[in-house]
């Protein structure tokens, strides 16, 4: 399990990873001091949000997400690189889809989010409508794959977006680039997983950790 210190410090590793890349288009190493399970290979994913206030509702909108589902890498190499991919490498925010890599003057601006992930686990069915029993919302990552595509959406995008387990799943099967009744397709694998999730409450601000169905 992972406390709070744990996710202040994840939170400020990947600010000071995307600050630096952006200032300087160094990757920073890690600090010759950190805590010791972040050793431990894990999936993380990194998410911004840009936040903005409207009337008097505050809004916040992505602004880039990108991570390691497996434990492919220690975690302390894993935040920097994801932070940073966030930040400039989300093919969703390049033109002419979006404004680009995150620039210096946005980050004042944006909220991090550090998701842990705990390693995905094969879903075994002997129907696919078993899923919709097997899936809990707001518990569970998907992760859909077949053959050479693969999808992932985090445990907190369903809540999010009020989808149900089936609209869920669908959306995760277009995520993969499939069409959206592919998890019912026989060969098609489904994974689920976890993940602990600590945020800024604002810019800068205090960390927290977040849970699914706060904003």
């Amino acid at each position: 399990m992972y406390s709070l210190k744990d996710g202040e410090f994840a939170i400020k590793l990947a600010r000071e990873a995307v600050k630096t890349f952006i200032e300087t288009q160094n990757q920073i190493d890690p600090p010759s001091s950190f805590p010791e399970q972040f050793k431990e290979k894990g999936g993380i994913f990194v998410t911004l949000k840009t936040m903005t206030k409207k009337k008097d509702k505050i809004e916040k909108k992505l602004r880039g997400c990108i991570g390691f589902p497996y434990p492919t890498y220690p975690l302390i190499n894993a935040i920097i690189e994801s932070a940073i991919s966030s930040a400039t490498r989300d093919s969703r925010f390049h033109p002419p889809f979006g404004p680009g890599p995150v620039k210096s003057r946005e980050l004042d601006n944006i909220v991090f989010e550090v998701s842990i992930l705990t390693p995905p686990a094969l879903l075994e069915v002997n129907n696919p409508n078993e899923y919709l029993k097997k899936i809990k919302i707001g518990r569970d990552g998907l992760i859909v794959e077949r053959e050479h595509y693969r999808g992932l959406l985090l445990p907190q995008v369903p809540v999010e977006w009020k989808w149900d387990v089936e609209e869920y799943l669908k959306h995760t099967c277009n995520k993969a680039f499939m069409p959206a009744d592919c998890w019912k397709k026989q060969g098609t694998k489904i994974y689920t997983f976890q993940a602990i999730i600590f945020e800024e409450i604002k810019p800068l601000g205090e960390v927290r950790q977040k849970e699914i169905g706060e904003d």
